[in-house]
């Protein structure tokens, strides 16, 4: 799919909707364990110098994630 954007291409003030979460079974219960379920609005409040990890903002808190992670939230 090359219209398909995920949380880790977003820049730093971008939010996105999440449509659904691409990674195995493990990975994928983690990611909603944090709060990343389909629907949800995410932003990326800022990324670290090597840009890796990023800062997001979802629910009323932050919390940060590796670019390996957030490539897994596929956003539409």
């Amino acid at each position: 799919m090359e219209n398909t954007k995920t949380l880790a291409k977003l820049d730093v003030g971008q939010s996105g909707t999440i449509g659904a979460i691409n990674a195995p079974k493990e990975i994928k219960r983690r990611l909603m364990d944090m709060g990343f379920t389909r629907g949800i609005k995410v932003s990326v409040v800022k990324r670290a110098p090597m840009g890796d990890p990023i800062e997001v903002s979802l629910r009323g808190y932050h919390l940060c994630l590796r670019n390996e992670q957030a490539e897994n939230l596929v956003l539409r």
